[in-house]
């Protein structure tokens, strides 16, 4: 998600492109998306050109293996199961320090106008730095609605320039029902939480955690039989009996387990006959975790298990985002490039780092890493061996491979927008803020540098 550094997060997601050859200039549609056309947006036409799109790429066992060397080895990733019973106080402070960073220019508020020093400083204040013990006992709980992760305890909305609000400077990712988190710290006022996820550290609304015993929340994972979500974002039904999980959001990749209950028994005023009935977590009374059924209709997307690895999985996964708005952080209900990426893959059991950067260059996964010295036509003979579902990283972004067109290559990404040249080498910009297709040659950071020269990396999940 993040680009570097992050105040020019909204010229690096201007996406801009440009002819692959002198004089070869791709088509542009009305719709501005330079090189597409309508049947490039069903994912059909990729699967058709995959190339055995329904052999596996890694088996269950594979892929267990892979989450096991990320956590092992990736320190962006927690395992939970690891933290200790207690935590030192310089752990804590890492942690916090390591997001909570302000950036040196002004920043503005909703309405373009200056962000007041005072408020700033209340914001940090919150923090309740000095507040922290010397030796921390971390309590767990379980996410009971999405909710975002902040660098700072705080729902002030704030932006790193005019015009800019897509890129709000306190967000920083997104947890989800079910969810596990370590709670390490509170905030002066008690509102929030500075938890630890398995993809992510940062603060969260302490509405949103119903804390519990370390075994049940890190048995709750564990649980069978269970369901996966394989829609892009699904609900669960509406009932006034029970509004904590009514019409609860669950997202892409959540993998949930199933409520133990006499298959006629009702749910919440419901019969179940026709929805699976899951397990999802609620505060209780005093506030503690309470886990309760909910149901999901059997219509919607979603699989007794991960998906298996395939190129059409993959493709078909990217797709059911295809149009979705732009959210950095996941904001908007969305997600930005990363997050997107990583829910496609989470919807087949591969867990991945929470950002871009981190991605790129993680131990555990296989990558090709691309420095000054790599030069253009090197890049494109990477770029020929890319297959689906590759993932392909310029500083702050990533793109997913999907396939060629008469040997273009094309990748899905969620993006702000595009600039490219036209047949008479004129710039033209094109808004997209959503989960595109794109041809990838074309592309350019700026107007002497290309997508394929700003590679820093292509990773490959896969044997």
């Amino acid at each position: 998600m993040r680009f570097a550094p992050r105040v020019a997060g909204a010229l690096l997601l201007a996406l801009a492109c440009a002819p692959a050859f002198a004089g070869d200039v791709l088509p542009i549609p009305p719709s501005g998306v330079i090189g597409t056309n309508d049947a490039m947006l069903a994912p059909e036409y990729w699967i058709a050109r995959a190339g055995t799109p329904d052999r596996v790429i890694l088996d269950k066992a594979a892929i267990e293996a892979l989450n096991a060397r990320l956590f092992a080895s990736d320190p962006n990733m927690y395992d939970l199961s690891k933290l200790g019973a207690e935590l030192p106080k310089a752990q804590i402070e890492q942690w916090i320090g390591k997001i909570g960073k302000l950036p040196a220019k002004p920043l503005f508020d909703t309405r373009d106008q200056p962000v007041p020093k005072t408020a700033i400083d209340a914001v940090v204040a919150n923090q309740a730095l000095d507040a922290i013990p010397s030796r921390v006992t971390p309590r767990y709980g379980l996410v009971v609605r999405r909710v975002s992760m902040r660098n700072f305890p705080s729902a002030l909305r704030i932006f790193p320039g005019k015009g800019l609000q897509d890129f709000e400077q306190f967000q920083e990712s997104t947890v989800f029902p079910g969810d596990p988190v370590a709670v390490v710290h509170t905030s002066t006022d008690g509102a929030w939480f500075f938890v630890v996820s398995p993809r992510y550290a940062a603060w969260v609304e302490a509405s949103a955690i119903a804390t519990g015993t370390r075994d049940e929340v890190l048995a709750y994972a564990a649980k069978a039989p269970y369901r996966v979500i394989t829609g892009d974002k699904l609900r669960t039904v509406y009932t006034p009996e029970a509004p904590e999980v009514s019409e609860t959001q669950l997202d892409m990749g959540l993998r949930l387990p199933l409520a133990e209950l006499p298959p006629d028994q009702p749910v919440n005023g419901q019969g179940p006959y026709e929805a699976w009935t899951l397990s999802l977590p609620t505060h209780a009374a005093d506030g503690s975790l309470r886990l309760q059924p909910a149901l999901l209709q059997r219509k919607l997307d979603s699989a007794p298990d991960y998906l298996p690895l395939t190129r059409a999985n993959l493709i078909r996964q990217a797709f059911k985002f295809l149009g979705e708005r732009y959210g950095w952080g996941h904001l908007y209900n969305g997600r930005d490039c990363s997050g997107f990426v990583s829910d496609v893959y989470r919807s087949m059991g591969v867990q991945l780092p929470r950002n871009s950067g981190d991605q790129a260059k993680s131990p555990a996964l296989k990558h090709r890493l691309f420095g000054p010295g790599d030069s253009h036509g090197a890049r494109l003979r990477a770029l020929a061996d890319a297959q689906v579902g590759d993932l392909i990283y310029i500083p702050g972004h990533v793109m997913m491979f999907l396939g060629r067109v008469d040997g273009e290559p094309y990748v899905i990404q969620d993006v702000g927008g595009l600039v490219f040249r036209d047949g008479e080498g004129k710039m033209r910009w094109t808004k997209t803020n959503e989960v595109s297709v794109t041809p990838l040659l074309p592309l350019l950071v700026d107007d002497k540098l290309s997508y394929v020269d700003a590679m820093t990396s292509l990773v490959s999940i896969r044997p």
